[in-house]
């Protein structure tokens, strides 16, 4: 599973595809103050990416990939 959801933290991990964003949209509605940890992704579906960035919410580890990162940051409008 690309995405393990833990009590208020959700781990992404290696490919996040199309099929996980209803998925995590439910958990986030559910789920106001949750944090999401990418340490382990390496590719995101842009599905997935308008999920967080409509729910405003706080990354807490960002992938390996410094290009991943800087574009994540970018339209996640994060903090370098």
């Amino acid at each position: 599973m690309p995405i393990e959801f833990r009590k208020n933290q959700a781990l992404f991990t290696e490919v996040v595809s199309v099929e996980d964003a209803e998925g995590l949209l439910e958990w986030l509605q559910k789920k106001p103050g949750a944090r999401i940890d990418l340490s382990a992704c390496m590719h995101l579906h842009p599905a997935n990416l308008q999920v967080l960035m409509a729910a405003s919410v706080a990354i807490v580890a960002w992938p390996a990939d410094a290009a991943f990162t800087g574009w994540l940051r970018s339209a996640l409008a994060a903090p370098p």
